[in-house]
C-alpha cells in the first residue's frame, strides 16, 4: 500500500504513476531517448541525460516504481485529456519527492517541447500542491530551477505567486547534473498556510 494515488486528474491533464506494473518502458524510451524530437532542447537544464537505450528507460521505470512503493516519491506520466491537442499522448513526466522528516515535498517536471507554452506546469503544480497538503499533510513544497533557465523561472514564478509562496534565494553550485557538472539553482517554497489562504 502506498500513500500516493496511482492516477489523478486536473482540468486538462491525466496523471498515471510511473511503475513497472503500469508503464511501458518502450513508450518512455520513445519520449525520453536520445532520438526523440528536440530532446537536447528538452533536457538542456535537467539533471538527467536522454536515455541511450530502452534498458535506461526500464531502469528509470523500476527506480520510480520502487520510490512509489516505498512512499518516497511519485513520478507520473502526464497525458493531455480528450479536448486537448495531442490527447492521450505522452507529454512528459512530473514528480513529487517527499522528505518525511522535514514534512517537505519537492516538485519536478519535464515536458516534450511540443507541449510547452500551454500552462501545464502551473496546472500540474496546483494538483500536486493539493496532493502534498491535503493528502500527505506536508508543511512545505519547494521547487528549484537552473538559474539560467528563463522559461522555468517564468512558469514557476507565476504559480508560486498565485499560491502565496516566495523566492527563497539563489544557491551557488546548488545542483549537479548527471555528468557531474554543477550549476547555480534558484529555490522557491510554498507553505501549507500560504496555499490555504491563496485558495480562499
Amino acid at each position: 500500500m502506498t500513500l500516493f494515488p496511482a492516477e489523478m486528474e486536473s482540468e486538462r491533464l491525466r496523471y498515471e504513476v510511473v511503475h513497472p506494473d503500469r508503464t511501458d518502458p518502450l513508450e518512455m524510451y520513445e519520449a525520453a531517448s536520445h532520438r526523440a524530437d528536440r530532446i537536447d532542447e528538452a533536457t538542456r537544464y535537467l539533471t538527467w541525460d536522454p536515455h541511450e537505450t530502452p534498458n535506461d528507460s526500464l531502469g528509470f521505470v523500476q527506480h520510480a516504481g520502487g520510490q512509489y512503493d516505498d512512499g518516497e516519491a511519485a513520478h507520473y506520466v502526464l497525458r493531455p485529456k480528450a479536448d486537448e491537442d495531442g490527447a492521450g499522448e505522452f507529454a512528459g513526466t512530473a514528480a513529487l519527492e517527499v522528505d518525511w522528516d522535514r514534512r517537505l515535498g519537492t516538485l519536478g517536471i519535464w515536458l516534450r517541447p511540443r507541449f510547452w507554452g500551454r500552462g501545464y506546469s502551473g496546472e500540474r503544480a496546483a494538483r500536486y500542491l493539493e496532493l502534498a497538503f491535503d493528502r500527505l499533510d506536508l508543511a512545505y513544497v519547494v521547487v528549484e530551477h537552473d538559474a539560467d533557465n528563463e522559461k522555468s523561472r517564468r512558469a514557476i514564478e507565476r504559480y508560486v505567486e498565485r499560491f502565496g509562496g516566495q523566492r527563497d534565494g539563489q544557491l551557488r553550485n546548488g545542483g549537479v547534473r548527471q555528468d557531474g557538472t554543477v550549476y547555480d539553482s534558484v529555490r522557491y517554497s510554498i507553505g501549507r498556510e500560504e496555499w490555504a489562504a491563496a485558495r480562499e
